[in-house]
């Protein structure tokens, strides 16, 4: 963490932070509102960091970001490792480059550990390649279920905000301790903020988001997405510790392997979804800067850039 007497960069100007569950349609209003204020759109979301992965993870496409500049999508390729430290360094330069062009900054996506790297000062603990490869090794060999049990012994509180098959985040808390002898949650402090920013998230009624994201879902078979996991599976997505658990992803490399049909990947995509917006959603709950809006209000867009321009977000 920084020291108290830290300058908070561009203090001048609001940065825009756009966030909430999948498929509340926050890529859409972030356009919207730059085409209004003529900003740049800066992503918070840890699978659009990859190359080739666009269909599965609602990437807009050249034509529907309408020339509105995007920053941080295709950065990595997809056998690459996401980390929130690079991704921190990353998003810094691209919000510090708008704002030092005097232009407004648009922070977008539904990462919320993503979000916070960015917008508010915070050190995270370094990795260990021996610890982490150990760690990973045997969550290849074992599954996560050991893991998450020691886990449970080490950090009962971790144990419980973490779900017991997400191998990635386990792994990771794991390492933390081992590396800083202390419980993962003490390795996330309190937000400061960095910038002086506008959080405003999206939301809709549950039963709605799920039809949402089951027509989300089926849009994505139906535009190709089976066939997108197949050329990316023959560029090395399964050697990609990161980008072959993306939602839709998993699935379809199991169908490619002949586990499921496309039906079954289709289905359980739709589940698994369902289940990440639940997630989604209490993890931004938690977050007391975020002003909230729903997603089918008709006047969002005025009340977001209105936000933008309130005297709530001052320092």
């Amino acid at each position: 963490m920084a020291d108290n007497d830290t300058v908070v960069p561009n203090a001048s100007r609001p940065v825009l932070a756009i966030v909430g569950p999948t498929a509340t349609g926050k890529s859409d209003l972030a356009v919207r509102v730059a085409e209004r204020i003529d900003g740049e759109v800066v992503n918070a979301d840890s699978m659009q960091l990859y190359r080739g992965m666009d269909i599965g993870t609602a990437k807009l496409s050249a034509e529907q970001r309408r020339g509105v500049p995007h920053h941080l999508l295709d950065m990595l390729d997809i056998t690459e490792t996401a980390t929130v430290a690079a991704y921190q360094r990353a998003a810094r330069a691209s919000l510090d480059g708008i704002l030092d062009r005097g232009g407004t900054a648009i922070l977008v996506g539904g990462s919320g550990l993503y979000l916070r790297a960015a917008l508010d000062d915070l050190d995270f603990p370094s990795t260990d390649p021996d610890v982490r490869a150990g760690l990973e090794a045997e969550l290849a060999a074992h599954g996560s279920i050991p893991l998450h049990s020691r886990l449970a012994q080490v950090d009962p509180a971790a144990a419980a905000a973490i779900h017991r098959h997400n191998g990635r985040k386990i792994v990771r808390a794991l390492e933390v301790i081992a590396l800083t002898g202390q419980p993962f949650r003490a390795s996330m402090p309190e937000p400061r903020d960095r910038y002086r920013a506008a959080w405003i998230g999206l939301d809709d009624d549950p039963d709605c988001l799920d039809e949402r994201v089951a027509a989300r879902v089926d849009r994505m078979w139906a535009t190709g997405l089976v066939e997108e996991v197949e050329r990316l599976a023959g560029a090395g997505l399964r050697d990609g510790v990161t980008a072959s658990r993306a939602l839709g992803y998993a699935q379809v490399l199991r169908h490619l392997d002949g586990e499921l049909s496309s039906d079954q990947a289709r289905l359980i995509t739709q589940q698994a979804t369902r289940r990440f917006v639940r997630r989604q959603r209490s993890w931004f709950r938690r977050e007391s800067r975020i002003h909230w809006l729903e997603s089918g209000d008709a006047r969002l867009l005025g009340r977001t850039v209105d936000a933008l321009n309130a005297p709530t977000i001052d320092s």
